[in-house]
């Protein structure tokens, strides 16, 4: 799960980063669960996935990856997206990576309650953790290890930055084009009416 990209495209609004941030673990409708604007940027977390899933940037990276990979190429992309943006940090935001996951911890820790009980108890270990591993890749091969045993079917995560390596260059390219498109569109969201 890319949670650092989602956060980075939330932009400085509190409520909405923390719905994007919890994007993945909130399921089904949302009608009149959370703040607004924490229902908003969950909306935004699945605007943003879908708006990727079909962008041909987003496909042709997915397709890089070895077909044995199967449906598990969108999960690896999503880690390696992370890694791409911690690679080039300076490029995305005007502080350090350090400073900016210690703030974006306490915006989280503000708004615990509002977050799925599930998730309340993996916070620490995203931010002290999972996060600041994706900066490299042998932390990136940790978190592909840890994911893999937390998947109860067989999957090939485990080593799957090997492959990740093997395509380095070229998904490196298509994620410094689709990152503008992204941020671009994630701002148009943002400012959209929450539907209802």
């Amino acid at each position: 799960m890319n949670f650092l990209f989602h956060m980075m495209l939330s932009g400085d609004d509190e409520q909405l980063l923390v719905g994007n941030f919890m994007g993945d673990f909130v399921k089904g409708p949302l009608n009149g669960r959370f703040a607004p604007r924490i229902r908003h940027g969950v909306y935004l977390h699945r605007k943003i996935d879908s708006f990727a899933d079909r962008h041909p940037l987003y496909r042709r990276s997915r397709y890089r990856l070895a077909p044995e990979y199967g449906l598990f190429r969108g999960v690896m992309l999503d880690l390696f997206y992370d890694h791409l943006l911690c690679s080039h940090w300076d490029a995305w935001c005007g502080k350090t990576l350090e400073d900016y996951l210690t703030e974006t911890r306490a915006i989280i820790e503000r708004h615990y309650d509002s977050l799925p009980l599930e998730m309340r108890r993996i916070v620490p270990f995203i931010f002290s953790e999972l996060l600041p591993s994706y900066a490299s890749l042998e932390g990136m091969g940790r978190s592909f290890a840890q994911l893999s045993r937390r998947i109860s079917r067989p999957n090939p995560l485990c080593g799957a930055e090997s492959e990740l390596m093997r395509n380095y260059d070229e998904l490196a390219e298509d994620f410094k084009l689709l990152t503008p498109e992204l941020f671009r569109y994630a701002g148009g969201v943002a400012s959209e009416p929450l539907p209802v």
